[in-house]
């Protein structure tokens, strides 16, 4: 399933979009009972199910056509944002880094989140605005010490993300947070895809950047360094997972700040995510 945030008329709801018709969804709040139709109540694998079911059983009149909703942010207030860094071995590499023997985090706070078809937002005082494409991951069930055999029982679906970095920021200091935390310059969304319909662990999907029409970005989840279970354990024993918790696995090479000359992402620019199998994050860039 793909499950989504959205509004309508000052209404905030979460949306289902139809299997049989990508360009159609029904709300959820249709199909489940009272005080089941939120994204944190489908958390509940039992809630799952009962949606799943119902929305096989769905009449045509219950969807609309989904170009007709704003998109929100999947998860609006993730408990926790944990990035990780040089998860590529060819991104390490453009960067001068050599490969890792333990990979990079770093946080994110959610207002440096935006939403699908929302701008993502140059700030005043830099013009170096690079795009990163990313697969997230969003966590469902409390977990801590996760192993190979039960990493991915804790996972609620996955998303792609733009992990719009200030390089010159994120190089003032020895850690990249600053850079990585202005506002409304994550790109999250369009939706959440259910564990389902997917590979295991999301192995091997095509991942990709688009600036204005041209690729920049094209790798493949199966060329992680420390793939989605491995990254989830390596996590699991520093700290608790907590459902709505959102895991940015890194990204591939063919970022801006490698080229010659560097590209940067400017005002009236279009970037999009495009992760094989999830969806395509659109964003337009826009000055604050």
């Amino acid at each position: 399933m793909k499950l989504f945030s959205y509004s309508l008329n000052g209404k905030h709801s979460v949306g289902v979009v139809n299997p049989t018709q990508q360009n159609q969804y029904a709300d959820v709040a249709t199909l489940l009972p009272a005080g089941q139709a939120s994204m944190t109540a489908l958390f509940d694998a039992a809630v799952q199910q009962r949606l799943a079911q119902a929305l096989a059983l769905a009449p045509a009149s219950a969807f609309k056509p989904l170009n007709e909703v704003t998109f929100e942010l999947p998860i609006a207030q993730p408990p926790k944002i944990i990035c990780m860094g040089l998860n590529y071995a060819d991104h390490a590499k453009e960067g001068g880094n050599a490969r890792p023997e333990y990979p990079s985090f770093f946080m994110r706070g959610a207002p440096s989140m935006t939403a699908h078809n929302a701008p993502i937002i140059r700030p005043k005082v830099s013009t170096k605005l690079d795009y990163e494409a990313e697969l997230a991951v969003v966590i469902g069930k409390r977990a801590r010490h996760l192993t190979q055999d039960n990493a991915l029982s804790c996972v609620f679906g996955y998303s792609c993300f733009n992990d719009g970095s200030l390089r010159d920021y994120q190089r003032k200091t020895a850690q990249w947070t600053i850079g990585k935390n202005f506002d409304a310059t994550g790109g999250f969304g369009p939706w959440i895809v259910t564990p389902e319909d997917l590979p295991e662990g999301a192995h091997g999907l095509r991942v990709q950047s688009r600036l204005n029409g041209q690729v920049m970005q094209d790798g493949n989840t199966k060329d992680f360094l420390w793939n989605v279970k491995e990254a989830l354990v390596i996590i699991s024993e520093c700290m608790t997972l907590e459902p709505g918790d959102v895991i940015i696995t890194g990204t591939p090479a063919g970022v801006g700040y490698a080229r010659t000359p560097p590209v940067w992402m400017a005002p009236g620019d279009v970037c999009e995510i495009d992760i094989e199998g999830v969806g395509v994050l659109r964003n337009t860039i826009a000055d604050e």
